[in-house]
Order: C-alpha cells, then sequence, then structure tokens
C-alpha cells in the first residue's frame, strides 16, 4: 500500500545540510551505472511481475515468488538460501539470504516488499492492467507504482552484486511476500511467527512507505517512513424485521447505519503530536505561507492553541497527521427494492494514531454512535468480525539509526545531489507494522520517484516513468553497498 506524502508540495522548499557524496565500497567488487544488459534484464524482471496476476480473488502469489526464486537460483544463489514457503498454495512468500563476509558478527539486513496487488477491472483501463505496457515514456500495468516496480529494483540489485562478485560485511535477506494488500495471509507477519529465524534483522527496509516524490519529473524530497499509523476496519450492523414498502417505518436498518456515519463524519478524534509530527511542523513552520507557519506555532505550543489546530485541520493531509481519522468507505444494505431492509451494513475505515488501539477506537465510535440498534465490530483482513488484534498498538517511531542514514545520505547525494531526507509519518500503514512489533527497527525507503501529479497506485492507468524505475534499480544497488561495506 504505497501512499506518498501531499505535503510534499511545501517539503520542496527544505534547505538540508548536504553530505558529500562517499565512495563506493570497496569489499568485493562495487557495482556502478545501469549497462543495457542489465537495463533489459530489469525490464524483464519487472514485466514477469507485472504479467503475473497476484489479486486477491483469482491471482497467485506462490507463482510470482516461484519465478524470482529461479531467478537467484539461475543466478548461482544456492538452494538453501533461496526458499518459497507460507501457510496456503496460493500465499507462499520467498526468502532469499546474500551471504555476508564469512565471520561477520554483524546482524543482518532485511529487505521486504509485497508481491500482491489490488484488484483492477480490464474495462476501466486504457490498457490491460495484467499486461506491461510501455507507451510515452511510462510503463504501465497493475503494480508499476504499488510495489512491484521496488521488488523488481531489489531483485536485479541482488542478480547485479552477485554478478560483480561483491561481498557485503553481512548477511542481506530479502522477502517478497502475500497479502498487504487484502487477505488474511499476510506473509510478513506469517515469517515472523513461524520462521523469525530466516528474516531476523537488525533493522528493515521496506520500500512501500517512502521514496523520492517528484514534481513534474524533478525529484523535490527524499521521504523515509520513520512510524506510521495503525490500520483498523469496524462493520456497523443494524438489523431489523423488516415488512412491506408501504407501511414505512423509523425504525429502518438503513436509517440507523446512515446516521451513525453522520455522527462519525461530524466526529473530530483528540490531537494529538508524536516525535516525528512534532519535528515535521518544528521544521515546517519556517517554510510555509505565513498563516500556515503561525498555526504551526500554534499546535506546537504547550497547551496547543485550538484555533491553530482548527486552521490546520482545514489541510485534509494536515489533519491526518494530527488526529485519528475514521471514513465510511463501503455500505450495503437491504434485500429487495419494495421491502424494509432487514440488515443494512457500512465499513468504517479507521487510520488510528501511534500508542493507541482498535479497541480504544472502537470504544469512541460506540460513543459516538450512541445508537443501541448499532453494533460496531472489529474486522479482520478477509472482512470477517474479529477482535484478535483489538489490543494491537502502533509502535512508537524507532530510533534514526545512524547507519541507514549516513548510507542513505550518501546515496542520495551520489545521485540527486542536495536531494532533502526528510523522515515522515505515513498517514497509512504497511507491513512495517508487523516487523517492528517483532521488534525489528523498521524504516519505509525506496529508489523510484513517483509525481505528485500523478499517483496512481489503486487506480485505474497506473503507471511509472520508465527512467524512474531503472533509477530505482540503481538505487538500491548503491544503498546496500554503502550500508556492507
Amino acid at each position: 500500500m504505497k501512499i506518498k506524502f501531499p505535503a510534499v508540495k511545501m517539503v520542496r522548499m527544505i534547505l538540508m545540510g548536504c553530505v558529500a557524496a562517499m565512495s563506493l565500497p570497496t569489499v568485493g567488487q562495487s557495482v556502478t551505472g545501469l549497462g543495457q544488459q542489465e537495463r533489459a534484464e530489469a525490464r524483464e524482471i519487472f514485466q514477469q511481475l507485472i504479467e503475473i496476476n497476484t489479486t486477491d480473488s483469482v491471482g497467485n502469489v506462490t507463482t510470482a515468488a516461484e519465478a524470482m526464486a529461479k531467478r537467484l537460483r539461475d543466478a548461482g544463489f544456492a538452494s538453501e538460501d533461496v526458499q518459497v514457503l507460507g501457510p496456503t498454495e496460493r500465499k507462499k512468500n520467498m526468502v532469499a539470504r546474500y551471504r555476508g563476509r564469512a565471520g561477520s558478527r554483524l546482524k543482518p539486513i532485511l529487505l521486504i516488499g509485497h508481491l500482491d496487488v489490488v484488484e483492477a477491472k480490464r474495462e476501466d483501463w486504457t490498457t490491460d492492467p495484467f499486461q506491461f505496457v510501455e507507451k510515452d515514456g511510462y510503463f504501465y500495468g497493475r503494480g508499476t507504482q504499488d510495489m512491484k516496480d521496488e521488488d523488481a529494483a531489489m531483485m536485479e540489485a541482488f542478480l547485479r552484486m552477485k554478478r560483480a562478485g561483491y561481498v557485503p560485511d553481512r548477511d542481506i535477506i530479502l522477502a517478497l511476500t502475500a497479502d498487504e494488500e487484502f487477505g488474511n495471509q499476510n506473509g510478513v507477519e506469517w515469517l515472523v511467527k513461524n520462521h523469525r529465524e530466516l528474516v531476523d534483522a537488525e533493522f528493515v527496509l521496506n520500500p512501500d512507505s517512502g521514496g523520492v516524490d517528484s514534481d513534474h519529473g524533478k525529484p523535490v524530497e527524499m521521504s523515509v517512513g520513520a512510524t506510521e499509523k495503525l490500520y483498523a476496519d469496524f462493520a456497523l450492523t443494524a438489523t431489523n424485521a423488516g415488512g412491506h414498502s408501504s407501511r414505512p417505518s423509523p425504525d429502518n436498518a438503513i436509517y440507523h447505519v446512515a446516521d451513525a456515519l453522520g455522527r462519525i463524519e461530524k466526529y473530530k478524534f483528540p490531537f494529538e503530536l508524536n516525535e516525528v509530527t512534532r519535528a515535521y511542523f518544528a521544521k515546517m513552520q519556517t517554510l510555509v505561507p505565513k498563516a500556515q507557519g503561525d498555526a504551526m506555532r500554534g499546535v506546537l505550543e504547550t497547551p496547543p492553541q485550538k484555533k491553530a489546530i482548527d486552521e490546520l485541520s482545514k489541510d485534509n493531509w494536515y489533519n491526518a497527521v494530527m488526529h485519528t481519522t475514521c471514513v465510511a468507505t463501503m455500505i450495503q444494505g437491504g434485500h429487495a427494492l419494495n421491502a424494509l431492509p432487514q440488515m443494512a451494513r457500512a465499513n468504517v475505515n479507521c487510520r488510528i494514531l501511534p500508542g493507541h488501539t482498535p479497541a480504544e477506537v472502537r470504544a469512541e465510535l460506540t460513543k459516538i454512535v450512541n445508537d443501541p440498534k448499532v453494533t460496531i465490530q472489529l474486522v479482520d483482513n478477509g472482512g470477517q468480525p474479529s477482535n484478535a488484534n483489538e489490543n494491537k498498538m502502533a509502535l512508537p517511531p524507532p530510533p534514526l539509526s545512524p547507519t541507514l542514514f549516513g548510507a542513505l545520505e550518501a546515496t542520495v547525494q551520489q545521485m540527486w545531489p542536495g536531494l532533502p531526507i526528510v523522515p515522515d509519518m505515513m498517514t497509512g500503514a504497511s507491513d512495517s507494522k508487523y516487523t517492528a512489533q517483532a521488534g525489528m527497527p523498521s524504516y519505509g525507503v525506496g529508489g523510484t520517484a513517483v509525481d505528485i501529479t500523478d499517483d496512481r497506485a489503486h487506480g485505474k492507468d497506473e503507471r511509472l516513468p520508465v527512467e524512474s524505475y531503472y533509477k530505482g534499480v540503481e538505487f538500491y544497488t548503491l544503498l546496500l553497498q554503502q550500508l556492507t561495506k
């Protein structure tokens, strides 16, 4: 679920100190430049992934996992270092280990990327979403932005380094997984619970929650997902005996649910900042128009100014940064055109600030709705009622690793001199929540640039600039070498 940051329109103005480009590692042979054969191979991998349907409804993640495993084995990775495993036949994950220097006591680095994609209807697209199409300087296809581009880039980085004989100073693990978008067999969660030894690492890189933002093709910032909100869905349900529609009754299941949604729409969860969002506003206050800057200074005061909170909340992005948010996303009800509804149900999707749980939010929703005829249930990734994760909490931000940020600054300055690196909070959620909860600090880091005017993740005609993809391949190769020299 790749989510870019709309605030980049302001962040592009940030002036940050630049770090001089550092030399590439000397352990083994470093890999520089992307040759024509490597471009062809990287394109082939990208195309192969796009053309394997990995939707939850009819797709098969295992097929994609096996295809990537074969490429690594064919390139010389030992069979025991490339495994395909998972809970069901359609939802297997690939875990590959790039062996580091013999005797190294450094813990591995884990890279994670989901192979599954959201549903896409052929009739909605101008091209077939499951055909890799190159036209007008773009690659089209479901997953070109979210996130088969980064999966392919990480794969090609592994292959390039292997061919060059590069020996990192520690193991590097690549996990390509199932069910990040939808489904109840999440691959990262399953691996952490069932095969921790395969994915245990010092820290985790996840391109799904960070990357390069560009404006009309010009890179303007490298966002790093330093923390994120917790995802939760709630089913609001009302039932009734029904009856003949010629005898209307105010005790109508659809009316109850509609009234509940209206109350939720008008409600605003309490204001709250954390370490990352406080630092974000502290930097932004001097870079935005005066009125917004004054409001940002106001929310940073102790206590915060209510007027300032209200002013910033008019912007959807800033509102989501400062509050837990809940919004109706689906509704169903009734069984016949000429009958009173016997059931109505709505899905309310919430994005919960770090430090809070779905149980807390459900209790708050119950107070807001204030209707005994409406039941509110937490639902799982498969859409079924389940309280199993009601006490799960979005974790506080991890420490900003000097190892990671030093390597990232060197890589960014080599590829995009002067580009600012901005730690941020995702208003959405990603698989980083599973690795973070397992005690592995997790960061959103990616290298394929998506234009702020052309964010099509989860949408129709999803596409990625051709050269942006190749830059992403080079980025991950350079970053991994900087991290493991």
